[in-house]
């Protein structure tokens, strides 16, 4: 057996053993500690201290497309917000359990974990192009245990979306052009934000494509990227006779990106320098603000290193990637987006020092049980 190979068995075993640790530890919390409010729903309509973890906040939006479908109602706040690849895979995956609401649910839970587990292989696969297979290792292993990277476990698209995205990053950077295309579809029709990797993949296109062939075969793989979003467009357009009414939706809940990315995290900052205890003790949603907002200046501080040491590409991905959210002004799921910028990770297990990757290991471990803990007991930490 090869070591590419050997190292990738090793990654899915550690990355679904890790993935029953942490299920474990959100059950211990879920029975520990009170719950911050009732619970809207549950998997099996009645409580289940180890099974309704998985099921938390967004869960229910995604459960009620996989179980009955979009639904369009004008000017209101509509589920044509989530994107339809993740709440699909639910229900059909659901279906191989059953056909009751636990069974949905169980979809979910199956599709999130699979999808972890082969994010964290084609991520190693994808990092040993620019770093040795320990320094690979060492990415998967901050991916996974990131402070958020909690959603990856549960009823969410991130674990789905990161599989895609790392997929098709791969897939360009080899010149497999199509498969890089069918994957960034996949992306696209599962998050809104996997339209911004098309800058990156231009870049990527245009700096690997050889000949003239190629660079059609390239061409073609960008448009099969974008129409995963073209073909949601589509359908929403055939529910509301607005192909972008998925954006107006967004906006509905309270998210109008296009204003200056600098003023959320100018205005967090300023509170943590001139009156951090006020502001932590003080007002409700600064613990939970901090978490997302501190992360999100994190990877803005890491752009110029991930630049400077992997290229444009991954420089533009994380640039897109964060320029979205922080436009909107708001810190909610700050701390969610970063756990898919997979560059940053990349750069930070490329670090030579082994202080610095130890207390990386020790803070990351440390503030993912705090934020998993927060999460579980329906703090607003979404």
């Amino acid at each position: 057996m090869s070591a590419s190979r050997h190292a990738a068995i090793r990654i899915a075993v550690f990355a679904l053993a890790f993935r029953v640790v942490s299920a474990v530890i959100a059950f211990l919390a879920n029975v520990v500690f009170p719950l911050n409010q009732r619970e809207g729903f549950t998997m099996f309509g009645r409580p289940s201290p180890f099974w309704d973890p998985f099921t938390r906040w967004d869960s229910g939006w995604l459960f009620g497309i996989a179980r009955n479908g979009y639904a369009y109602v004008a000017g209101g706040r509509n589920n044509l917000a989530y994107f339809p690849v993740y709440p699909l895979l639910m229900r059909y995956v659901g279906r191989l359990f059953g056909r009751t609401s636990a069974d949905v649910y169980l979809g979910g839970i199956v599709v999130s974990w699979a999808a972890f587990i082969l994010a964290m292989v084609v991520l190693y696969y994808l990092a040993r192009l620019d770093v040795p297979a320990r320094r690979a290792e060492r990415a998967v292993l901050l991916t996974a245990i990131f402070p958020f990277a909690f959603f990856f476990g549960v009823v969410y698209t991130e674990s789905l979306f990161l599989l895609c995205t790392v997929a098709a990053f791969y897939a360009f950077r080899t010149r497999r052009w199509i498969w890089g295309g069918l994957a960034g579809a996949v992306a696209t029709a599962t998050r809104v934000n996997g339209i911004l990797m098309l800058p990156a993949l231009v870049w990527i296109a245009w700096r690997t494509a050889v000949d003239r062939r190629d660079r059609l075969m390239a061409i073609l793989g960008l448009v099969l990227v974008a129409s995963g979003v073209g073909l949601y467009s589509l359908y929403v357009y055939s529910l509301s006779g607005n192909p972008l009414e998925w954006a107006a939706s967004i906006e509905r809940w309270g998210y109008y990106p296009g204003g200056a990315p600098w003023l959320a995290p100018f205005r967090l900052v300023q509170m943590l320098v001139l009156h951090p205890y006020a502001f932590l003790a003080g007002e409700r949603m600064a613990p939970y603000d901090t978490l997302n907002g501190v992360a999100a200046l994190a990877f803005a501080a890491a752009v110029p290193f991930v630049w400077r040491r992997f290229g444009a590409g991954y420089g533009l991905f994380m640039t897109a990637n964060l320029w979205l959210p922080l436009s909107s002004g708001q810190y909610e799921g700050l701390g969610r987006y970063c756990s898919v910028m997979f560059p940053c990770f990349i750069w930070l297990g490329s670090l030579r020092s082994r202080a610095a990757l130890a207390w990386l290991v020790v803070i990351f471990a440390m503030l993912y049980t705090l934020c998993l803990a927060l999460f579980i007991t329906l703090r607003p930490l979404f």
